[in-house]
């Protein structure tokens, strides 16, 4: 099992957004603009990532 983390930041508003991409970026733990969280990397967090994809920047953390 490898140990790669995934750093995610929040790079564009919410507003405007419908609410299902409001209840993701939430559920990834992002609660302001520019905030950054740490997630292992799974495939859900992977498939959540891949719906907001367009708000939110990501990079491999080893």
């Amino acid at each position: 099992m490898s140990d790669t983390k995934l750093k995610i930041t929040q790079v564009r508003s919410l507003i405007g957004r419908p609410a299902n991409q409001r209840r993701i970026v939430e559920a990834l733990g992002l609660k302001r603009h520019q905030g950054t969280v740490l997630h292992n990397d799974t495939p859900a967090i992977r498939g959540m990532v891949f719906k907001v994809r367009h708000l939110v920047t990501v990079e491999e953390v080893n």
